[in-house]
């Protein structure tokens, strides 16, 4: 995808929950504003409700939620609903983090597109929005 087009996709990248190690969140938004997406990034220790509000208020494309506390089964599913409660129906939501492979299933149910785990490359997840992210 040209970097013209990515301009045109808003990307969020989320830190819910209590976890307090931000470090591969800020790598990934780096590398998405560097590939030519638009990125916000939320900051440390947002609700469910703030991200969802984040998501409507920016009219994103793609939502990212970094997730290392072990919580990303409740706090995936309940963002996404809470996303698509709002009417905004088409987002793609990627979630990242310390996640075991056996609840990927759960989390794909719930809507995330694609769940990546420590050592996935940037140019895979740039390639993934590339693929999957809504055209508007």
């Amino acid at each position: 995808m040209s970097t013209s087009l990515r301009n045109q996709i808003r990307v969020l990248i989320a830190k819910p929950g209590l976890d307090g190690h931000d470090r591969g969140a800020k790598v990934i938004a780096r590398a998405l504003r560097d590939a030519g997406f638009e990125v916000i990034y939320t900051g440390l220790h947002q609700t469910p409700e703030m991200v969802v509000q984040a998501a409507v208020q920016e009219d994103v494309h793609v939502v990212g939620l970094s997730v290392l506390s072990g919580a990303h089964n409740a706090l995936v599913p309940e963002i996404i609903d809470g996303v698509k409660k709002t009417g905004l129906n088409d987002v793609l939501f990627l979630v990242g983090g310390i996640i075991p492979e056996e609840d990927f299933d759960l989390l794909k149910k719930a809507g995330a597109q694609m769940v990546f785990t420590p050592g996935t490359s940037l140019e895979e997840i740039v390639q993934a929005i590339d693929r999957l992210a809504p055209k508007r």
